[in-house]
């Protein structure tokens, strides 16, 4: 097990090295901070002193190797915009796209197996037909137009529900709602075909043959052996929901880490756009380690 943590790791810090040094040079690209910063008639002096006072002037390569020596001792730099830890900053946007995420995948999850197991136990039925259609269509909408119509329809048109914000519970409920749609569709076909598959083995008939009832069958014998598949989508869509929340936090203007990135990208934060990204990629290694470990416990036969 220890082994199989330290592989993931050693792996994992790779990727993180290769997003830093692609992220990086990406962003400097963007162009120079002191003319978003300081005055329109600042004078080139005042600009020079403004990149000299923030490492700016130095060439890339020599700002890039400072950049690293920092990050190892756990400094992610100041962000130019608030004058604060960069990794001040992110983290409190990450708490808020962490409940976001939470939230969302938990409604997800219970929602997705209920609906896939009981599609798989009545195959080709009216539920079946109807939560398949249901499904293809939620996993096909794109995101950024299901929130600009949720927008129109419950926020401008009926006036039930806020556009932006954090302040009540009706603040969340739009964006939850939309993020739900996706991996909703996506994980009811997965949980159905892998359930239906799990219905037909062996020991299920078994179990039937002895008079066990539809409920056990289905949320206890097949639905176990079920959820391998279904875990690593999860996974995958929890970590999608982390990347993915970018343009759903910018449209409902959530505060989260998404929309932090989408800021401070326009405003040249160039630290608080490399602390998003390697606090996001941090939190999807591990959530990816946990889906790993958890293959163990849900089959005995797996051992790392």
């Amino acid at each position: 097990m220890l082994t199989f943590i330290r592989k993931r790791a050693f792996a994992s810090l790779i990727s993180l090295v290769g997003l830093l040094v692609m992220v990086f040079f990406l962003s400097r690209l963007t162009g120079d901070p002191a003319s978003l910063f300081l005055p329109v008639e600042a004078s080139a002096e005042m600009k020079a002193e403004f990149r000299a006072l923030h490492g700016l002037d130095q060439p890339l390569l020599v700002q890039f190797g400072q950049y690293v020596g920092n990050v190892v001792t756990g400094d992610l730099g100041e962000s130019l915009r608030k004058a604060r830890p960069a990794l001040d900053v992110v983290l409190e946007a990450f708490i808020w796209t962490l409940w976001l995420a939470i939230i969302t995948m938990t409604l997800v999850t219970v929602a997705a197996i209920v609906v896939g197991s009981l599609a798989a136990f009545r195959t080709g039925g009216f539920f079946d037909r109807f939560s398949s259609i249901v499904s293809l269509i939620g996993a096909s909408v794109p995101d950024f137009w299901l929130a600009i119509v949720a927008i129109v329809v419950f926020a401008i048109q009926l006036s039930w529900l806020p556009t932006s914000g954090t302040g009540t519970l009706s603040h969340w409920i739009l964006p939850i709602c939309v993020l739900f749609v996706r991996p909703f569709g996506i994980i009811v076909q997965v949980v159905r075909g892998s359930m239906i598959s799990a219905l037909s083995s062996a020991y299920v008939k078994t179990a039937r043959a002895k008079g066990v009832k539809s409920g056990p069958i289905i949320f206890v014998h097949a639905l176990r052996n079920a959820m391998l598949p279904v875990i690593t989508v999860i996974g995958d869509q929890a970590a999608s929901l982390l990347n993915g929340a970018v343009v759903i936090e910018t449209i409902f203007g959530f505060p989260g880490v998404g929309k932090l990135m989408i800021d401070s990208i326009l405003q040249r934060d160039f630290n608080v756009v490399l602390a998003a990204i390697l606090v996001t990629a941090f939190a999807i290694f591990l959530m990816n380690l946990v889906i790993d470990l958890a293959y163990a416990l849900l089959d005995p036969r797996i051992r790392y």
